[in-house]
């Protein structure tokens, strides 16, 4: 016997920007109805949105990272996860119970690299720099690692021959995927890309131009670990004629859409000196070229 979807006793609809839940009363099929109150959604233990008196169900609505959910991105998906507990309350008689509690898994998967449906993207999203960071707050850090990029690393001081491992990474909420690029990063001995005596680590839109100098193995690290992840070793160097050894890099870091192509505006080249010539961590080789005569101002 088909069950009508009311009488489905867990049904989930995973839409572009959150989840809904609706659970039937009827939990187990034995015509026992659970109460509202013994169900919650999420570590956060969320209560419901709605009740249904007439179809006897209760709906859970959240976004997709509330309520403590998890996601998950794997190369061609991402995966939200999160619970919904059904914990009894006590009966009239405390010395007995009639049934147990449950914890039943609820999955919503996002594919990466196309819309979830034609309809459910809204026209405003459309304008990628304006809307989604009108919506959304984009996280970026810059931080030094350890050899094996596995953790950051303590700050002792460096030696003139030891190498910077820099990661750039950018955090959202949102479930559009992005990838970082580093605009430019300069080095001065006092606060603020401005400040004199600077050194132009990375230049004209992504070009890592100290790699270009004598004597230096500087470049970003290919393949990404991630599109909104992008690494650069630097071979550490000091200014010359002057005493201080403390000094700041400041990096100019954006995001683009993943599946926009790389161009002369968005882009991550490196200098292979054994080529002689400038390669890009992703994208085709000509978005380079514009790095060797120092002027990318306009997308090829």
């Amino acid at each position: 016997q088909s069950q009508s979807p009311s009488q489905i006793p867990v049904a989930v609809q995973c839409q572009e920007a959150q989840l809904v839940v609706t659970v039937h009363r009827d939990l187990f099929g034995n015509g026992r109805l659970v109460s509202a109150a013994e169900l919650s959604l999420g570590p956060a233990a969320c209560k419901h949105s709605r009740l249904d008196p007439s179809r006897n169900t209760v709906t859970f609505s959240a976004g997709l990272h509330e309520c403590g959910s998890t996601v998950q991105i794997t190369p061609d998906s991402l995966i939200y996860r999160t619970l919904l507990t059904y914990e009894p309350g006590p009966g009239s008689n405390p010395v007995i119970v009639r049934s147990s509690p449950a914890v039943i898994p609820i999955e919503c998967h996002y594919p990466r690299r196309d819309n979830v449906s034609s309809g459910a993207i809204r026209p405003t999203w459309a304008p990628f720099n304006s809307a989604l960071v009108a919506q959304e707050k984009l996280l970026f850090s810059l931080r030094l690692m350890n050899e094996d990029w596995s953790a950051e690393r303590a700050f002792t001081g460096f030696r003139l021959g030891d190498v910077l491992n820099i990661q750039a990474e950018v955090g959202t909420q949102s479930h559009v995927p992005l990838r970082l690029f580093v605009d430019s990063c300069v080095a001065t001995l006092s606060p603020g890309a401005d400040a004199s005596p600077h050194y132009a680590i990375i230049d004209f839109n992504g070009c890592l131009v100290d790699g270009r100098s004598d004597a230096t193995s500087s470049a970003f690290v290919t393949p990404r670990p991630r599109q909104d992840v992008l690494r650069f070793q630097i071979d550490v160097f000091r200014f010359a004629g002057d005493p201080r050894n403390l000094i700041y890099i400041a990096c100019h870091l954006k995001v683009t859409p993943a599946e926009q192509s790389p161009d002369t505006l968005n882009k991550a080249c490196s200098f292979n000196k054994a080529h002689n010539t400038w390669a890009p961590v992703e994208g085709t080789r000509d978005i380079c070229s514009c790095c060797e005569l120092g002027n990318c101002g306009s997308a090829a």
